[in-house]
């Protein structure tokens, strides 16, 4: 098959060049910023045979977190009384830090005591893509504190000759300790941290001590150790020493962190060892290492007994160079949707070459999105699936590229939609205890099925009732596209009249509010998880909303349900009343009337959550002037409230806000804290974790970008005592010391950076080049053989519906491609030649005895 391509080239016309857009040369981006970027999404499945209670009650109340190193920055909801629990929960975050370890960590809930960790799953950073988007059983390993470290330690080295009284040559190692940085927090605030020094060898020793620094997780030592090394052959006291010289190639120094825990035990925070014949060729030796876990750190012999947990996990690191190095693939992508056929496209084809098409789907859709050219790209991949669907009744219920890019637009536009639709309902239901379980082996003792029952119709007539009557609310991409597919269906299947409805509704009702309203805190319509009851409450709910969003759409006599309990609830809903009230909804959000956005009304929802704000400073700094508020930010305004749902404490309309940038540790000792520069007052505010603090700043800086009279400086740290901690300037008023982060320009409601978008395609197409070669080879093929396909051949799996446009557009990537790995592959090397290994960007990786 190789050999067809070359044919193929022959019996194609010439593929036209890629683009006529002026690039840069490479070499180019040397004078401009490349930003890094690194995500993290996937699914925490389930867990399966956790060590059970000793006692009678063997089952356990079990939860996960996400760690980056030992920060804590996702968090899954309980599940209780099980030893195998099922958490089936996705996650999604953009990482704004470095880090070593990724973790997960199966906790037991414990009500009056600190929970329980049960076991954890660590993975390097650089092991992460042999992962990458595959579900994966890993088996817990144990968790003791010799084995939870982070951070880095910078370490100077040096070999002095001295000579003695009696005129002798020894030698005298001096060690200087300069600083730490990225300690872990301890208890959730900045450690006391601590270094012991040691020079360890054969038979000695010799330990050394620095001062303990106060609530630092960056801490500068600058302390200087001396420890001599040799011994002249005239020294004779040999209380240490087994030998009159010792074999410098035999030491090594040893630093060791902690945390000084003052009336509490000290706690371990890392080690590096270090050996001293580092220096047989220079005198001098200058470098940072990662700490490392201790000697018996995480090397219990019972690792197979914890359990195991099943995660899907897809690490990505981008480098995303300025916007002018993207303009051929760009341009090559947006005109996918003027492609005939649609599957010639290159937008098609990165979809059939990456192995799993979410990758593919998610940059795509938010790239056409930001160009308004999603409709026209959804509406055509979605009429090749309706050459493909036979029966009616299974309209759009397979896992397409189709239906997968309908689902992510979903997402990304109907945010705002399911806050004004769904909350106030859901908040209603979370924060209530009305039991609503009907089915008989579940009630629980004292369970009135029939008052559970009536508990149940009320929620879901009212969240019925809500949706059938939101169409206003709707946004206007959404109704677009659902205005298409009506349209597609009515023409595939002309002679069911229900199919026009049941082509909106597959997704509308299935895909959007059922999938809303069962978890309801991916959605971010709740902060926290629901507790156990409430999940089942809003599953029921859940179940049958989306059967009279179908059974409404296709007028059913019976309902879908397996279980007897939901078809016997199911008949109070089977009235004509609920077919016309769906009917009805269905035609209002699938026409093509203009719609009012809602957005110009009402202030749109952006981000609401619980964090740590400063007071204004009238007092001293203290622990006592952090509190604990929640946070809700609007299209107009910022607001902080003593408990969600409670009236505003203070307000920051969005025009006032001249600045959002991060603020430093040293301030006032605490990571992750943030400052909202306005015309008042700094506001000074602690997330829970760097992955929060990042979120905070991005929507932040979006919302306000095009404020007026924004700053172009700003003080990275606080005014205290008469003068800025930053820079020493004694004026409060002072123009700042340092310039304002310039924000990627982005959509306040979709925050969507093509440029990044276009360069995870980019990824993509050069991780995939191997099939899309493959694929070229099939279109040659395809043009050569013009017989009967014999048997399945390498291009069966893909859809190649026109073999001489395809083949055109795969030269146009390979060009593009090509062209775009001359700029990344010269970052990468200026990257790796700076960043000298045992420097503070590439520390050194100790060695763990």
């Amino acid at each position: 098959m190789a050999a067809a391509a070359p044919a193929a080239a022959a019996a194609f016309s010439e593929a036209p060049a890629a683009s006529a857009t002026a690039e840069p040369e490479a070499g180019d981006e040397d004078s401009r910023e490349v930003r890094v970027l690194q995500s993290l999404r996937g699914k925490i499945c389930e867990a399966k045979n956790l060590l059970p209670y000793l006692g009678p009650h063997k089952m356990r109340d079990c939860f996960c977190t996400i760690n980056l190193d030992q920060e804590e920055v996702y968090r899954t909801q309980v599940v209780e009384k099980s030893l195998s629990p099922f958490f089936s929960e996705e996650f999604y975050f953009e990482i704004p830090r470095t880090f070593q370890y990724l973790s997960f960590y199966v906790y037991d809930k414990n009500v009056l005591q600190r929970d329980l960790r049960i076991g954890k799953v660590a993975i390097k950073k650089e092991d992460l893509c042999n992962h990458s988007g595959k579900e994966t059983w890993f088996s817990l390993q144990p968790v003791d504190s010799n084995s939870e470290v982070q951070g880095k330690v910078h370490l100077e080295l040096k070999l002095n000759e001295l000579i003695t009284e009696n005129g002798t040559v020894c030698q005298q190692l001096v060690v200087h300790i300069k600083a730490c940085h990225g300690l872990p927090l301890i208890n959730g605030q900045s450690c006391d941290p601590y270094a012991t020094v040691s020079l360890v060898g054969p038979s000695r020793n010799d330990q050394k001590k620095t001062k303990v620094k106060k609530k630092t997780s960056n801490p500068q030592f600058n302390e200087i150790f001396y420890f001599e090394v040799t011994r002249s052959s005239s020294y004779t006291r040999k209380s240490q020493f087994q030998v009159e010289e010792e074999d410098i190639e035999k030491l090594e120094i040893r630093i060791d962190l902690w945390n000084n825990g003052n009336l509490v035990q000290d706690v371990f925070l890392g080690e590096i060892k270090v050996p001293v014949n580092v220096l047989r060729t220079d005198s001098s030796h200058q470098a940072w290492y990662l700490l490392q876990p201790r000697d018996n750190g995480n090397k219990s012999s019972k690792t197979d007994d914890l359990g195991s947990l099943r995660l899907n996990i897809c690490y990505t690191e981008d480098y995303v160079l300025p916007s002018e190095y993207y303009g051929s693939l760009k341009t090559l992508l947006l005109k996918s949707p003027d492609v005939q056929p649609i599957s010639a496209s290159a937008a098609y084809i990165l979809s059939e070459i990456c192995r799993d098409k979410n990758d593919a789907v998610l940059p795509l859709v938010r790239l056409l999105l930001h160009h308004d050219k999603l409709v026209p790209f959804a509406t055509a991949v979605a009429e090749l699936d309706l050459k493909d669907t036979q029966d009616a009744n299974t309209i759009f219920r397979g896992n397409s590229l189709a239906t997968r890019c309908l689902d992510e637009m979903m997402k990304i536009v109907g945010g705002h939609y399911l806050k004004v639709t769904l909350k106030p309902i859901l908040d209603e239901i979370c924060d209530s205890s009305k039991s609503c379980e009907i089915d008989p082996i579940k009630l629980k003792e004292g369970d009135n099925v029939e008052n559970n029952k009536e508990n149940l119709r009320y929620y879901v007539d009212k969240l019925f009732n809500t949706i059938v009557k939101s169409s206003m609310s709707c946004p206007t991409v959404m109704c677009d596209i659902f205005y298409s597919l009506r349209q597609m269906a009515t023409q595939r299947f002309p002679n069911d009249p229900h199919v026009q409805y049941s082509a909106v509704s597959s997704f509308v009702f299935l895909r959007f509010f059922a999938v809303a309203v069962v978890s309801p805190h991916t959605f971010h319509l709740r902060p926290h998880h629901p507790d156990a009851q409430t999940i089942r409450t809003l599953t029921l709910i859940s179940k049958t909303i989306q059967t009279l969003g179908s059974w409404g759409s296709l007028s059913k006599s019976k309902s879908s349900f397996k279980e007897t309990f939901m078809c016997e609830f199911f008949k109070m809903f089977q009235e004509e009343g609920y077919i016309i009230a769906v009917k009805k909804f269905l035609d209002e959000i699938s026409s093509t009337e203009t719609k009012e956005s809602s957005g110009t009304s009402e202030p749109v929802h952006l981000k609401e959550g619980e964090m740590y704000k400063r007071a204004q400073g009238r007092t001293r700094i203290g622990k006592k002037n952090f509190k604990k508020r929640w946070f809700c930010l609007t299209s107009r305004e910022l607001t902080y409230h003593k408990q969600p749902g409670k009236d505003a404490i203070y307000t920051i309309p969005v025009k006032n806000i001249l600045a959002v940038e991060k603020l430093e540790e040293s301030s006032f000792n605490k990571k992750n804290m943030f400052q909202v520069i306005h015309t008042e007052k700094p506001l000074y505010v602690q997330a829970n974790n760097c992955v929060e603090a990042n979120e905070w700043i991005d929507v932040l800086c979006r919302v306000s970008r095009c404020n007026q009279n924004r700053l172009s400086f700003y003080h990275p740290s606080v005014y205290l005592n008469g003068n800025w901690l930053c820079c020493q300037e004694t004026g409060e008023n002072t123009l700042g010391c340092k310039p304002c982060t310039a924000g990627v320009p982005a959509d306040i409601q979709i925050d969507i950076d093509e440029d990044r978008e276009t360069e995870r395609i980019y990824s993509l197409f050069t991780l995939s080049l191997l099939k899309l070669q493959k694929m070229e080879e099939a279109c040659g093929t395809i043009a050569v053989y013009q017989g009967p396909q014999k048997e399945p051949d390498d291009y069966s799996n893909f859809v190649i519906e026109d073999s001489v446009t395809t083949f055109k557009t795969i030269q146009q990537i390979k060009s593009i491609i090509e062209k775009l790995d001359e700029p990344h592959e010269k970052y990468r090397k200026k990257r790796s030649s700076s960043a000298k290994y045992g420097s503070k960007e590439n520390p050194i990786v100790g060695k763990a005895s």
